[in-house]
Parts: structure tokens; sequence; C-alpha cells
């Protein structure tokens, strides 16, 4: 009998897991001693944080390469196939969601290994959600060109398929990059298309703003260096 793989979200920032996560999801990740994860140390500190009942050295802790082979998903899930049960934990937010733990995940379904989603923070959900954008048909691309021009021609395609289907469009970028996409945006798009920045979510010092263009151009800019991400647009 093969065991079950969890995907246990992690927290977007440095805070106590009760402030994000749910019982039941601390409570199961408490019983599982294998792990694939995005980020060792980063799986460390977070299963410190739930107080995991075991020495986190006899935890088998494995890290998942960004671009795994078909042998090294094999490896990483052997432990399923023996009966154990596997967390899979991303560097930050949900398992599998711009991650690639989906690679994963899509293995496991292929040996009808039992796949559970446990409940936690997702930075692309909760920007979506507070953004006042359009919920119902949206669209997650994942990060942008980091170099112009393609950067710009990308926003550009983006924002004519927004405009065409009333299509929410979401990215994200690379935290030192932030800045230089920002202003991409204000450039590359239409005065009346609609922008929503949201940095550092569940965090103390969050910011979530949606402004049009126009008036993004002569507010103060966010503070997003080094900050956490999401942004969104809609030009419906």
């Amino acid at each position: 009998m093969t065991g079950t793989l969890y995907l246990i979200p992690v927290a977007l920032g440095d805070t106590v897991w009760a402030e994000f996560l749910p019982q039941r999801t601390r409570d199961i990740a408490c019983t599982i001693t294998y792990f694939v994860v995005e980020n060792a140390k980063t799986t460390r500190a977070e299963l410190k944080r739930m107080a995991h009942p075991r020495p986190l050295r006899e935890l088998a802790i494995e890290q998942l390469p960004e671009k795994p082979d078909g042998q090294q998903i094999e490896h990483l899930l052997a432990p399923l196939q023996a009966g154990h049960d596997l967390g899979l934990m991303s560097e930050a937010g949900c398992p599998g969601v711009a991650d690639p733990g989906a690679l994963l995940v899509q293995r496991a379904h292929e040996l009808g290994i039992r796949v559970v989603p446990l409940v936690g923070p997702s930075s692309i959900l909760l920007a979506l959600m507070a953004a006042g954008l359009n919920g119902q048909q949206f669209a997650f691309h994942g990060y942008l060109p980091a170099r112009e021009p393609e950067r710009s021609a990308r926003i550009g395609e983006l924002e004519k398929e927004s405009q065409r289907f009333n299509q929410t469009q979401v990215f994200i970028e690379t935290p030192y990059r932030n800045e230089a996409l920002f202003e991409a945006l204000l450039k590359t798009c239409k005065p009346n298309t609609r922008l929503c920045v949201a940095s550092n979510l569940t965090l103390a010092d969050e910011q979530i703003a949606t402004r049009r263009i126009a008036q993004w151009r002569t507010a103060t800019s966010p503070s997003l260096h080094h900050r956490p991400t999401v942004f969104l647009l809609n030009a419906g």
C-alpha cells in the first residue's frame, strides 16, 4: 500500500504558523517524516516554527531540483512507494503553483498515489481576492521576460488579451526586478488600464493598491525593492 502525498503550504514570510495555517494542516505536517522541498533551509525553519515533534535531524528532507528528470522524480517518490506519507513544500506559498513540485504531483497521479492539498496561503489567490479586478476570468503567467524590449512587448500582449476578454492578467517578478517591471507597466499600458500591486502579503507591512495607470503615473511609487510582489492588470 502506498503512502499519501500531502501538499503543505508555507508561510509567505516570517510569521507564526497559527496566523496563516489551519490547525489540521499543522497537525498533518507534524505526523510526516519524509519531505520533498524547494528549499531545505526554509523548510527546516518552517517545521521548527510548527513545533514538529521529531528532531529536525531525524527528518528525511530532500531538495527538489529546479528541473527534475524522470529518474530524480522516481527517487523522490520512493518513500510513497514504500508506504510512507510524504510532504511536498514550496519555498513560500502553495506547492505545485508556480513551483517545480507540479512535476512530482503529476507523476504521483500517474502512479495512482493519493494526493491531498492542505489549506494555506497563496500569494496569487490572495492578490486576486484583494485586487477588485475580474475574478471570473483570469490567467497566471508566472514571470515575464526580464529584458527589454521583450518585457514591454509581452506586457502589450497581455493588455490586449485582457481588453479583448476582460481577463485579469496575473504575474510575478524576482523581487530585485520589481521596480523595473513596475516602470515598464507604467510606460507600456494605456491610461485607463487598472493595475494592482500586492506586496508582502500576510505580513505586517503588507501593501495592496489598485489604480488606473494614469493614476499610478502621478502617485508616489510603491516600495517594491526586495519585497515579494504580485502584479495584476485588467484593461476590460
